[in-house]
């Protein structure tokens, strides 16, 4: 298993550079022929160096103005790196250490040859389902006019349920009518007496 050395850095002039540590000796700082130059005024122009050591980065500080910290707190002397460190150069510079392991002798898989035999299909790979379709959200503005809705339909009530008022009414007018004019004839003819012999008078 080979291994790869690499410092990556989180916050500073470009967060996300990787930086690989493919020598034996790295110097960083602000100089621009620093193995890892870093163009920032937190930085010195030598600050620090790595030495790699039976497999292992020794990181020390070079006499820099803000010094150089490992997880925070400021080294002083020689320390051995281990994979996840984050380095601090003045306040805003931090750079993590990884170790990538890989195996350099892994053989590729090769592609099984396409089967000969007439009555074996050959590999079909298997088909995705097409996306669902989009959910529409909170001020989504639709691509084309929003259709109507439907009216809803107009209920046709039956002449039925009206008629038996109809009828009702139409009874009682004639009753009323009917009455009126019977106490009308009766008043004219002066016939009260001979409907009505209980009346006063009709003694």
């Amino acid at each position: 298993m080979a291994s790869q050395y690499q410092l990556v850095m989180r916050t500073g002039p470009t967060p996300g550079t990787t930086f690989a540590l493919e020598d034996g000796q790295i110097t960083i700082g602000r100089d621009p022929s620093s193995t890892v130059a870093i163009n920032d005024s937190e930085m010195s122009r030598h600050h620090a160096r790595l030495n790699l050591q039976g497999g292992k980065f020794v990181l020390e500080d070079m006499g820099s103005t803000n010094g150089t910290m490992v997880n925070g707190k400021r080294i002083t002397g020689p320390h051995v790196l281990k994979p996840g460190e984050m380095i601090s150069f003045g306040e805003q510079i931090v750079l993590m250490y990884e170790v990538l392991t890989f195996d350099p002798d892994a053989t590729i898989a090769s592609v099984r040859p396409q089967a000969q035999a007439s009555n074996i299909p050959p590999y079909q790979p298997p088909v995705a389902p097409p996306p669902p379709p989009r959910q529409a959200y909170a001020g989504q503005v639709p691509p084309g006019p929003v259709p109507m809705a439907a009216a809803p339909p107009v209920v046709q009530l039956s002449a039925k349920r009206y008629s038996l008022p109809i009828v009702l009414g139409v009874s009682a007018l004639v009753i009323l009518c009917a009455c009126g004019s019977f106490f009308w004839w009766v008043d004219a003819t002066y016939r009260w007496c001979t409907f009505f012999p209980f009346m006063a008078g009709c003694g």
